[in-house]
């Protein structure tokens, strides 16, 4: 039985074509962003410890995909996953930030846990408590980004038609984001 962080793929995700961004071990393959003080390999995990600011990304960029990850949150943390970015600007607003934030029973806004951050507000937050796993998938697909947190999708969007996203990079970079809370990362793949 494979370790509970370990990171693998399922016999179905190899079929299907998705290959892992994060190899359990170390930060091959990723640059950091920012303080390196803020990251790390712990336990088969990555790591952000809360130290400093900025954020992580894997060395390709991407247009079309479908990310699989699984975090675990901090009490009160705030953290992101950047899509279709630059390294240039804020990565937010340059691309795209799917929000991790645990406010746990607070309105729904642009600003909640699996918004779009401040352009698409989430339709539910079915994440876990903080300090437990969840997990999340963003597809990517010409205009259309979908996120499914825990197998129920909150947000379905097409950014053609929205007036705060049609302007974005198409294509870019993966990141996540470093905004002093700590947070975990695990089994963090993708396929183009």
């Amino acid at each position: 039985m494979a370790k509970l962080n370990a990171a693998h793929l399922s016999a179905e995700e190899e079929a299907d074509g998705f290959e892992l961004l994060f190899n359990g071990k170390d930060l091959q393959g990723w640059k950091i962003i920012g303080p390196a003080e803020g990251w790390e390999v712990q336990g088969g995990l990555l790591v952000c410890n809360g130290k400093g600011r900025g954020w992580i990304r894997p060395e390709a960029t991407y247009a079309d995909f479908v990310l699989r990850l699984a975090y675990r949150i901090s009490a009160g943390g705030n953290s992101g996953i950047f899509l279709r970015t630059s390294e240039e600007g804020r990565p937010a607003y340059q691309g795209m930030e799917i929000q991790l934030f645990d406010a746990p029973h607070a309105p729904l806004t642009t600003k909640s846990n699996g918004a779009i951050y401040d352009a698409v507000a989430p339709t539910e937050d079915p994440a876990r408590p903080a300090e437990h796993w969840n997990a999340i998938e963003v597809s990517c697909r010409g205009p259309m980004v979908h996120v499914l947190i825990n197998g129920r999708e909150v947000i379905a969007c097409n950014v053609d038609e929205h007036p705060d996203l049609k302007d974005r990079l198409k294509s870019g970079y993966i990141g996540l984001q470093n905004h002093r809370s700590p947070i975990s990362f695990r089994k963090v793949r993708i396929k183009k």
